[in-house]
């Protein structure tokens, strides 16, 4: 079967991948000149990569480790030691760790919390424990159904302080969904929670060893291409044309550079694109279809990336950080963390401004000084002496509109891979599945999305899912 996927990103790709294992001939359709959508990358003139976002593996991320697996690339990701670490933003220059003992789960994360005593109490520790009790003990059904609480909100109802959300989960919460505790849907972070508390190696960190357009993306596609499928960069989709009955006809392409429109025609259809894209694209018949009427309540959240270059190195710590700040999420010093990126004398920091709802629209050198500002806070020794590192060039990556943004009451809008449209698809981190808005939410989609495209088939065409319904191994983050 010949499958037409609008979106060359993660979802896309791992859709297309998985239609190859099961027999199919994909074709995958990205508009711009760059794989990987959300995890794009691009060098500049100096030869120097800059990303959407800062990409951290987690080993709670097992379809993604189970596809680097198949791809046989598992060895590109750096696996950085077992711990998160936090600034402490009343101690400038000072770092909190939670580091993680190599025992069963959850008796390592138990104890890296014992063991921290920098940013919660004994007291904050217990009231947390026992909050968490019922997430533990009624799994992912009560996880789901905490949905209508903000984070803070179930915070609160639980009888945890307000200082455990200022301490570590504004920063968590940022670091996940770009939007701070009072915003996001508890069962997101409960979500995570659970994962980390659940997988001897959830949370432990990697980094992949370059830019993910070349070291992850590009092998997706050499392997769709050697399976006999295509992938096209620099092809827009126009519309998506109907037949009588409401089901899709054919993609139709803007021609560039002056060429004509171009018709794509397929036996299945898939939309891996963004969830703003996709409303902006649909067919006036199919917008009264309650599927596609829900997807309103879903919008992507705005993220800023930046990358700065100094003249000298600010750090040696290879791992990522939670900044703590108020404009800050995360960052890491990729020229410690990044084997492609990797420079003795001079650090290269890549750091995720959220929330960025106020700045998105703001100039990049407005981005840059305030976040200058907030680096002197963070890293005092470099920037308050009277030879203060110099920044030598900067990048801002603008993305108005992200992953979705999981506020309270988000998942009843999040669609199934298979639409009422016979021959229509969806596939994204936005798309009903066990993970947020992410990269393996991202992968676990295209999974799903191409097995339930070969569920739609006679019996005896849907022979070959065994690939796509086997589970992967939840522990494979051991390096």
């Amino acid at each position: 079967m010949r499958v037409a996927i609008a979106g060359a990103g993660l979802a896309g790709l791992s859709c297309a991948k998985y239609l190859i294992d099961a027999g199919h001939t994909p074709i995958v359709l990205e508009r711009r000149d760059v794989l990987g959508g959300l995890v794009a990358a691009w060098k500049d003139s100096d030869g120097d990569w800059y990303e959407t976002g800062l990409h951290a593996f987690f080993g709670a991320y097992p379809n993604m480790l189970q596809l680097l697996k198949e791809l046989g690339i598992q060895d590109r990701l750096q696996w950085k030691e077992h711990t998160l670490i936090f600034n402490q933003p009343e101690k400038p220059g000072t770092l909190s760790r939670f580091d993680v003992p190599d025992i069963p789960s959850p008796f390592n994360i138990i104890a890296s919390i014992l063991r921290n005593n920098d940013m919660l109490t004994w007291e904050q520790k217990i009231r947390f424990a026992i909050g968490l009790l019922p997430a533990i003990v009624r799994g992912q059904k009560y996880v789901e159904e905490m949905d209508k609480y903000s984070f803070a909100e179930w915070l609160k109802r639980q009888g945890i302080g307000e200082r455990v959300a200022s301490d570590v989960f504004i920063a968590a919460s940022k670091a996940l969904t770009f939007i701070n505790p009072d915003e996001v849907s508890s069962t997101i972070l409960l979500t995570a929670l659970n994962r980390f508390l659940q997988e001897r190696y959830g949370s432990k960190i990697a980094f992949l060893d370059g830019s993910p357009t070349e070291r992850l993306c590009q092998p997706i596609v050499d392997y769709i291409t050697a399976g006999g499928g295509q992938v096209r960069l620099n092809a827009p989709l126009k519309q998506i044309v109907l037949n009588p009955d409401g089901t899709v006809k054919e993609f139709l392409l803007r021609g560039l550079n002056g060429e004509p429109d171009e018709v794509v025609t397929a036996d299945f259809y898939v939309s891996a694109m963004s969830v703003d894209a996709l409303k902006v694209m649909l067919p006036e018949p199919w917008q009264q279809i309650d599927c596609f009427q829900k997807l309103e309540g879903l919008e992507g959240v705005p993220v800023i990336n930046l990358h700065l270059w100094f003249d000298r190195k600010l750090t040696d710590i290879d791992q990522l950080l939670f900044s703590r700040s108020p404009l800050l999420s995360v960052y890491a010093d990729m020229s410690n963390t990044c084997r492609e990126y990797a420079n003795p004398d001079r650090s290269m920091l890549e750091l995720v401004l959220a929330p960025a709802k106020d700045w998105i629209s703001k100039s990049d050198e407005e981005i840059i000084a305030a976040t200058m500002t907030e680096l002197e806070k963070l890293l005092p020794e470099h920037f308050g002496q009277e030879n203060p590192a110099k920044l030598l060039k900067s990048h801002v990556v603008k993305t108005p509109r992200s992953v979705y943004k999981a506020t309270p009451g988000r998942q009843q809008y999040r669609p199934p891979q298979k639409t009422p449209i016979a021959n229509f698809f969806l596939s994204g981190s936005y798309t009903m599945q066990r993970y947020l808005g992410s990269m393996e939410g991202a992968v676990l989609s295209g999974k799903l999305t191409a097995q339930a495209i070969c569920e739609s088939l006679p019996e005896a065409s849907a022979s070959n899912l065994q690939t796509l319904t086997r589970t992967p191994a939840t522990n494979a983050a051991t390096a």
